[in-house]
């Protein structure tokens, strides 16, 4: 299963969604490929782990386009969900790495989605 968002104070976060119904339809596609195949338990050739944090539960899909670059960062740290944390084109011009407001935004949102899997999935594990 996948999940673009978490509960937040008693509802469900979508935001994530609406932000990949931006994205270009090819990329959507591309994307939502490799969604796919994470929640096979396979990972997808255009995923790879994200720097900066450990081990390879948190990792990023990077899709090139003409019209620019378009992430998507997700977590298969748990063993009943996927969470999407993150998608976004990228912006800067400087280089490949992610910008220090995004890392320290998905870093919140993967606390949040740890919270979301411990009260409403982890029982029975």
């Amino acid at each position: 299963m996948v999940y673009y968002g978490w509960r937040e104070k008693g509802r469900f976060c979508r935001a994530f969604r609406s932000d990949l119904r931006e994205f270009p339809d090819e990329v959507k596609q591309d994307i939502g490929y490799a969604l796919y195949e994470a929640q096979r338990g396979e990972k997808a050739a255009v995923a790879k782990p994200l720097k900066g944090f450990s081990g390879a539960g948190v990792l990023e899909i990077v899709e090139n386009f003409t019209s620019g670059t378009y992430r998507v960062v997700y977590t298969v740290r748990f063993r009943k969900v996927i969470y999407v944390l993150h998608c976004f084109q990228k912006k800067s011009r400087h280089g490949i790495k992610t910008s220090k407001q995004d890392i320290e935004l998905i870093k919140q949102r993967l606390k949040l989605a740890e919270e979301d899997y411990r009260a409403n999935y982890k029982e029975g594990e």
